[in-house]
Formats: structure tokens, C-alpha cells, sequence
């Protein structure tokens, strides 16, 4: 399979320095540009636009219209959705109650010009561009997970700190399945046989699919994603890609876009691609990890190491704000029912809060790394994960830490499944948690922890309504 080539000699996130990647396609307007966003439209003869928002969920939301409307409304301020759109379950229900009296008014759509693409699945070309939501007076739209990203950022920044990130995102290939009742299984490859044991970093079993992630490598560069390496996981046909490091807003919407393009790219080869946290029984789950610094926003040098090389106090007080608020934002880190399955011991994924070095048994890994390259690697956040709110919460936690000046613990050496379950055990637990962590709303924003919370119990009391097989197999005749 051959690779595309980045812009640059950057290595993979395991080695990757903590400082930002520049983009493969410089080509695309600046921040703000309309103009530029109007001449980048034209110049290449696009047809039709999709203009998308991120739900709560992480499903794109919008609006698909010709070229020639998309840029008069570019003018004239005519693209629109509901607010409630940031209120959808991710069953496409809402919550009965009404947490922040969303009026379901029109909100505009306001295309960010920086985020532009080709959409390089379709024959005719069709551009794609994510946009930020205003109400008509111009206030943000501050339930947005866009926005709530942008929020944290902001905190940063007026501290002089500019965070880089780093995410490393697994899912599964499965079978086509009609039929929700029925279990997931792997799907064949090139052989014509399905995987039945781990092949954990197996090169041949990646080139069982080796048509599949050609295309998925094509269409990446195609809307300059920056992905870097990929290998096999643990699970049966179980991959991870990861992305090259740089600016965290602009890494959550390439994740946003990499996993429709991945589940596009499927979709076309007649298999699904999955990114639940635990989509197959008594295989592992699925995870997002997120490596993660702080350099200076004016001389770009990691803060996370002091001059000498050694842990700075701010990459402490960073270890330890997660350590304490992580718990606390799960809601955003494992968001659906089906995420606490993946939370479990001896499943490659952590369940308490501690850290260590080169570990992956823990929560917070700290790779070997020199001075420049000094980061933390959050293993909580699983595949499923809203990428803006993932990394916000991470960030956020970070930020608390640093503002709080609290110490961590003592870094740990052996595995951490040996130490006591320290996370949510299932959503309830979660709401409950981040419905009592005032000092992380505060930072994320009260009307959006409301409105989560709102819909994170909408969302537990549909699934309460749902008889699993489980309960079939082994109530339905022995109680």
C-alpha cells in the first residue's frame, strides 16, 4: 500500500515534537475570508456545498444546497438551522424538559472559510465546509460543540498557552448487518476468510483490506487530512490511524471529517466501519487516544518541560487537573451507554486515574520523549467521543489543574489493573458526576453542561425502554 507524503518529515505521534504540523493544503482561504472562501468555491467549478455542524453526538447536521446559493448566502446571511438541532438525541429524539429555553429559533451559519474541502467521494465536484452558529444578534451559539472547544481555547490563549494535540483513533470493520438483534462479526478480507484471533500490528492482516484503506489514504489527502501512520489493533479487524500533531480546533475537524470519510470509504468496499466504543462482544474496545501539550503562544516552546529538560511545574499541575477532573467529564469522554463496556480491566483501556511512564496500563501516559516532544497521552476517551468535546473536556481538565497549582500523584510502575476502579461504571454514574463538577462547567459553560446533562438522561431513558438478548437468553426462561 502506498502512502501519501506529508508536507513535511513529521514523525508519528509516539515520537511527534509538541509543536504544530503544518497543513498539506495551504490553498484554503484564512480565518474570517469569505472572499477567499467565495474565489475557492468558483475557481474550482464546485456544483453543490454541504454546510455541516457537529451535534452533541458528533453526527454532521446541516445543509446541502447549489453553489450559487451557498455563496449568495455568504452575502445576504440566509444559511439557517434550529437551535434545537444541538439538542437531538443521538436516537434523533429530544429530552422532555427544556433546560435552557431553547425556543428552537433560526440560528445562522456562519462557514468557517479555514475548513474547506472537496468532498472526493461524489462524481460531481461538491465542496464541504464546517460552520460556527450565531443567533441574529450575533452571539455564539454557546451549546455548540464547536464552540464549546473554542471556549476552552480561549481560556488558554488569554494565558499566553497554545495546546497541541495529537489524536490516535481505532474503529472496526464488520460485516453488513440489517439486523440489529444479530451480532456484529468481521467481515472477510482479500483471502476470502474472516479474522478470528488477534493480530495485533500484523501487516498481512491490514492487507486483507489493503483496496479499503488505499481509498481511505486517497481521500484523506484529498481534503487534507493529516493522518500519519496506521496499523492493526488488538480486536479482529480492529485498525488505528493516527494523525499527525498540531492546532487543537483544527485537528477536532479533521477527526469530525476523517470518520464520515472513513465510514464512506466502507460503505463503498460493502462493509461497515464502526467506531463504537465496544461494538464486538469479547473483543477489545475502541479508543481516541489524545496526546496533548501546551506551547507558548509566542516563542512555540513546549512549557511542558523546563529548560534543564526536566517536568516543568506546569505539566504537573496538567497531570494533576486530570487526574481530579477527568472523572468528573466522562459525559464527554465515554458519551453513549454502550461506552462503559469498553472501561474495563484487561482490555487495554484504564479505569482509574493514574499515571506513569511509557504505561498503557494507566490513565495518563507519559511517553519517553526529550524536552521539545514532552506530552501526556489521555487513554480515556473512546472512539465514539464527540472530537470537540473530547478534547475540550481533556483540556479543560488540564487547565483546571494548571489555574489550581495542585500537585499529582506519585507516578506508578506496574499495571494499574491491579488498583481499584476509579471511573464511571455506566452513564448514570457519569451524568450524575458532571452534573456536581461546578468548576468544570464553569469552564465548558453552564448552558451547555444543561443541555448535555438534558439529553445524556433522554438518551438513558430511551435505552431503558430496550429489552436486550441478554435478558432473552437468561430471564426469559429461568426466573
Amino acid at each position: 500500500m502506498t502512502l501519501p507524503d506529508t508536507p513535511s518529515p513529521l514523525p508519528s505521534p509516539d515520537d511527534t515534537p509538541a509543536s504544530p504540523a503544518d497543513g498539506p493544503h495551504d490553498d484554503r482561504p484564512g480565518p474570517g475570508d469569505l472572499a477567499g472562501l467565495e474565489a475557492w468555491v468558483r475557481t474550482r467549478g464546485i456544483t453543490e456545498v454541504e454546510c455541516m455542524v457537529s451535534d452533541l453526538s458528533g453526527v454532521p447536521r446541516g445543509k446541502i444546497l447549489p453553489a450559487r446559493k451557498f455563496l449568495s448566502s455568504l452575502r445576504n446571511k440566509g444559511l439557517r438551522l434550529p437551535e434545537s438541532v444541538f439538542t437531538q438525541t443521538v436516537t434523533g429524539g429530544y429530552p422532555d424538559d427544556d433546560p435552557i429555553g431553547i425556543e428552537d429559533q433560526d440560528v445562522l451559519l456562519v462557514p468557517d472559510p479555514t475548513t474547506v474541502r472537496m468532498v472526493p467521494w461524489y462524481d460531481e465536484p461538491t465542496a464541504q465546509v464546517i460552520s460556527d452558529c450565531v443567533y441574529h444578534a450575533g452571539a455564539p451559539v454557546t451549546v455548540a460543540p464547536r464552540h464549546v472547544l473554542q471556549r476552552v481555547l480561549a481560556l488558554y490563549a488569554a494565558r499566553g498557552w497554545h495546546p497541541i494535540v495529537a489524536p490516535e483513533l481505532e474503529f472496526f470493520l464488520v460485516k453488513i448487518n440489517d439486523d440489529p438483534d444479530y451480532p456484529l462479526e468481521p467481515p472477510p478480507g482479500r483471502s476470502g476468510r474472516a479474522e478470528t484471533g488477534s493480530q495485533a500490528y500484523g501487516i498481512d492482516a491490514v492487507n486483507e483490506f489493503d483496496p479499503l484503506f488505499e481509498d481511505i489514504y486517497d481521500h484523506c489527502e484529498a481534503q487534507g487530512l493529516d493522518v500519519d501512520t496506521l496499523h492493526h489493533e488488538a480486536g479482529a479487524a480492529q485498525m488505528e490511524i493516527n494523525f499527525n500533531h498540531g492546532d487543537s480546533l483544527a485537528l477536532a475537524d479533521q477527526v469530525f471529517l476523517f470518520k464520515r470519510t472513513v465510514r464512506q470509504v466502507a460503505l463503498s468496499h460493502k462493509v461497515y466501519a464502526t467506531f463504537m466504543a465496544k461494538p464486538l462482544e469479547g473483543q477489545p474496545g475502541s479508543s481516541m487516544h489524545l496526546h496533548q501539550s501546551i506551547i507558548g503562544a509566542e516563542d512555540g516552546r513546549n512549557l511542558f518541560a523546563d529548560a534543564d529538560g526536566a517536568d516543568s511545574d506546569l505539566f504537573r499541575w496538567h497531570i494533576a487537573g486530570l487526574q481530579r477532573h477527568l472523572p468528573e467529564a466522562m459525559l464527554l469522554l465515554a458519551p453513549n451507554v454502550n461506552s462503559y463496556r469498553r472501561l474495563v480491566p484487561d482490555w487495554g483501556a484504564p479505569i482509574n486515574m493514574h499515571w506513569g511512564y511509557d504505561n498503557r496500563t494507566v490513565s495518563l501516559r507519559v511517553p519517553y520523549s526529550d524536552a521539545a516532544s514532552r506530552r501526556v497521552e489521555n487513554r480515556l476517551s473512546g472512539a465514539d467521543a464527540n472530537p470537540y468535546l473530547a478534547i475540550a473536556a481533556s483540556l479543560a481538565c488540564g487547565y483546571l489543574g494548571m489555574v489550581e497549582q495542585t500537585d499529582p500523584s506519585r507516578p506508578i510502575k506496574g499495571s494499574a489493573y491491579s488498583r481499584a476502579h476509579a471511573l464511571p461504571r455506566h452513564l448514570p454514574d457519569a451524568v450524575e458526576r458532571f452534573s456536581r463538577a461546578r468548576a468544570l462547567q464553569d469552564v465548558l459553560g453552564e448552558d451547555f453542561a444543561r443541555v448535555l446533562i438534558s439529553v445524556k438522561w433522554a438518551e438513558w431513558d430511551a435505552y431503558q425502554h430496550v429489552i436486550s438478548s441478554w435478558e432473552r437468553e437468561y430471564l426469559l426462561l429461568n426466573v
